[in-house]
């Protein structure tokens, strides 16, 4: 076992702790709650799509874990190290895909998704992915827009800044993400983070249980 999976312990209690008192204080959005989808809608609604980025792919595909994600949202920066260790722990075992749900009450939540699939575009999702997490405290909650901060982590990552740029805002990388926030309304996501295990919205109670849970589908493959 890695020095990282065994000190995960307290900080993933204190992690959890934080995204669900988020949860429970609506902390994400000062929106209304959105009208549940019809059962039709959601069956229709593939939580997976074949353009689906992918940051691990297990070989016999058999468990997905499925996070839509913004990036602004603090309660998806708290669980951000439990993501990695589940990662680390399930490895060449698991799936891991995102998708993009940037909440409307977020100034740079929209832009920060277009960032990361702008580098996305140049083969650096992962590393962009990563970045917002780590440097959220820097840029977050902030009326002001941060592309400039954006443009200076791709800078700092060694991406084409002419193609970068033009990614960014293109038509394209906003449908991307506009396809994903639609694929999440029609499952019935209204907060994040919300996860899907093998296509299954799952309540998020305790870093054990999440575990327990992956641990119970590779059982029931």
């Amino acid at each position: 076992m890695s020095t990282n999976l065994k000190i995960s312990g307290a900080l993933v209690v204190v992690a959890l702790a934080v995204v669900l008192g988020l949860v429970i204080a609506g902390g994400q959005s000062d929106e209304p709650t959105a009208a549940k989808p019809s059962p039709d809608t959601v069956a229709s609604t593939p939580v997976v799509r074949a353009d689906t980025h992918k940051l691990d792919v297990a070989a016999d595909g058999k468990v997905t874990l499925v996070e839509f994600l913004d990036f602004e949202c603090e309660a998806c920066a708290a669980v951000y190290p439990l993501i990695e260790e589940l990662r680390q722990q399930f490895a060449g075992r698991m799936t891991f895909a995102i998708r993009y749900f940037p909440l409307p009450g977020h100034r740079n939540g929209k832009i920060a998704a277009q960032a990361v699939e702008a580098a996305s575009k140049q083969g650096k999702l992962e590393p962009m992915y990563k970045r917002m997490y780590e440097t959220q405290k820097e840029w977050g909650e902030s009326e002001d827009s941060k592309k400039d901060v954006f443009l200076g982590y791709a800078e700092d990552l060694g991406l084409d800044m002419t193609k970068f740029r033009a990614d960014l805002e293109s038509p394209a990388t906003i449908a991307r993400i506009e396809k994903d926030m639609q694929d999440g309304a029609n499952l019935g996501v209204v907060s994040t983070p919300t996860l899907f295990l093998d296509g299954e919205m799952m309540n998020l109670q305790s870093a054990e249980q999440l575990r327990a849970d992956i641990e119970a589908a590779f059982s029931a493959r």
